[in-house]
C-alpha cells in the first residue's frame, strides 16, 4: 500500500449530504440510480450516478445521509453528468454498501 502525506489527504473534499431525489438510470450500462444530493449552502445540490440497485430501493435512499467525494472532476455517464462520488464498500458478493454516518450532521460537513 502506498502512503500519502496528510497534506495529500487534506486535498480530498469528503463531505456529507442528504439524498433528496432518486431515479432509475435506464441508460446506464450496469443497473444504477441517478441521485440528487443536498450538500448544504456552500456546495448546493449535486448529482451522482451510483450502482447500488442490488441492496437499495428508491425509498431506502431518500433522506439518507451519505459521504461523498466532492472535488473529483465531473464524469459523463451516458446522458447524465455525475458531479460527485458517493462512497461505499463492496460486500462479500461485490455489492456496494453505502458509507454512512452514526448520527445526523449538517449537510456539507467535511470529514476530518
Amino acid at each position: 500500500m502506498q502512503t500519502i502525506d496528510y497534506k495529500d489527504f487534506d486535498k480530498i473534499e469528503l463531505r456529507v449530504g442528504t439524498i433528496t431525489k432518486v431515479e432509475r438510470f435506464i441508460k446506464a450500462i450496469k443497473p444504477a440510480f441517478k441521485l440528487w444530493i443536498d450538500l448544504g449552502d456552500e456546495l448546493g445540490l449535486r448529482k451522482s450516478s451510483a450502482q447500488i440497485t442490488t441492496l437499495y430501493s428508491d425509498e431506502d435512499l431518500i433522506g439518507r445521509q451519505v459521504i461523498c467525494v466532492c472535488n473529483l472532476a465531473p464524469r459523463q455517464i451516458a446522458d447524465f453528468m455525475s458531479e460527485i462520488l458517493v462512497t461505499g464498500f463492496s460486500d462479500i458478493d461485490g455489492n456496494i454498501v453505502l458509507t454512512s454516518i452514526e448520527r445526523t450532521v449538517p449537510n456539507g460537513s467535511r470529514l476530518h
